[in-house]
């Protein structure tokens, strides 16, 4: 299995290519920006994708889906609980930050939700406390997270839609990953579980 990352956007946003060799799925989770930087990357790496998955419905997260929906003609993919907020500028945060903009998502999907990529699938877990339809997406050896937790933090819960006890409940239960399991976060470095299990020892 393979997760290629680009970093896109005026937040340096972690957009990831997924997907592996035999697989009908290559995902292009969180493109966030900067659509002709996401077509270059995937141009170099001669993948042509299947779906747009995105973890949270925040506009740092989500500003190049259109593009690249309707250049490879592929569905767009959110939790259920945060597809309205790509609908509404104001709730998806464009209106504040990037300039407002809008659109809806052709899937929605929630817990359990999985795509046959790599030993085991890709699952979707619900966590929760970012915003009410955050995702993590769980493979072996290896989780996309979102805005859930980062290198040594977790995600901001001061804005409209968050709530610190919720994440708090969200980041334990990917916490319960194994020791080695890879932290693939929305922003910055990769880290493990390890060392994220021992940094939030007091959440």
């Amino acid at each position: 299995m393979f997760a290629h990352k680009t970093i896109v956007g005026g937040l340096d946003t972690n957009c990831y290519i997924v997907g592996d060799e035999n697989a009908k799925d290559i995902l292009v989770i969180d493109p966030g920006g900067e659509a002709d930087r996401i077509l270059n990357f995937l141009a170099n790496l001669e993948i042509t994708p299947t779906e747009i998955v995105l973890t949270h419905s925040h506009c740092d997260h989500i500003g190049a889906a259109p593009n690249l929906r309707e250049h490879f003609k592929i569905p767009i993919t959110i939790h259920e609980l945060d597809a309205p907020n790509l609908e509404d500028p104001k709730l998806n945060f464009s209106a504040t930050f990037t300039g407002s903009f809008s659109f809806k998502a052709d899937r929605r999907i929630k817990e359990g939700h999985k795509w046959p990529i790599g030993k085991g699938g890709l699952t979707v877990l619900h966590t929760p406390g970012h915003t009410v339809g955050s995702i993590s997406l769980v493979a072996a050896g290896m989780v996309f997270c979102g805005d859930l937790i980062f290198k040594n933090g977790i995600g901001r819960t001061d804005i409209p839609g968050a709530d610190y006890k919720t994440l708090a409940k969200s980041v334990k239960r990917i916490l319960g990953l194994l020791d080695t399991t890879v932290v693939y976060p929305g922003h910055g470095p990769q880290t493990t579980i390890k060392d994220e299990r021992l940094y939030l020892t007091g959440l």
